[in-house]
């Protein structure tokens, strides 16, 4: 096989081995590890082709998390189809348990605030914007202010006509 896939290899370029489809139709192979006319052994390398060959189409997720592994090596058997159903249901089943407390959650919560027992969080309100350097700052006012280390001069300004 090792040499008719270096014939097939020289004559056509990379011979590249289909492993497995997913779910959502993307291709996975290996490509074997291969010598170069130079003696040079070059490992396997493992490689999807997406059912969505657009790269501003791709969203996260169009590579299930079992498969992923296998590329980036983490596991040395690609994923059967039946393993990947059986996780897309696990995490559905958590999804939903996960959804069933925070409902929960949020009904005791609401009894609590209902019945006085926790009081509800309070919302304040910041004149300005914390981001501005005079957040927090006192008002500049016409009056130097001095309290100790923070002098502020005033925003006196002088007449505009001339006194001779």
């Amino acid at each position: 096989m090792s040499r008719l896939a270096n014939l097939l290899r020289r004559t056509f370029g990379v011979v590249k081995e289909l492993v497995g489809t997913d779910h959502l139709g993307n291709k996975y192979y290996i490509i074997p590890e291969q010598k170069t006319w130079a003696g040079r052994v070059i490992g396997p390398k493992r490689m999807v082709v997406a059912s969505n060959p657009n790269e501003f189409e791709y969203l996260e997720g169009n590579i299930p998390s079992e498969w992923d592994a296998w590329i980036r090596g983490r596991r040395k058997e690609p994923p059967t189809l039946e393993e990947l159903l059986k996780n897309e249901r696990y995490r559905e089943q958590i999804k939903m348990k996960a959804r069933e407390v925070e409902e929960r959650d949020q009904a005791l919560q609401a009894k609590e605030y209902d019945d006085g027992l926790v009081a509800r969080p309070t919302q304040t309100v910041a004149k300005g914007h914390a981001a501005s350097t005079a957040f927090g700052k006192a008002e500049v006012t016409e009056d130097p202010v001095s309290t100790g280390s923070s002098f502020q001069p005033g925003s006196w300004m002088p007449s505009g006509s001339k006194k001779n």
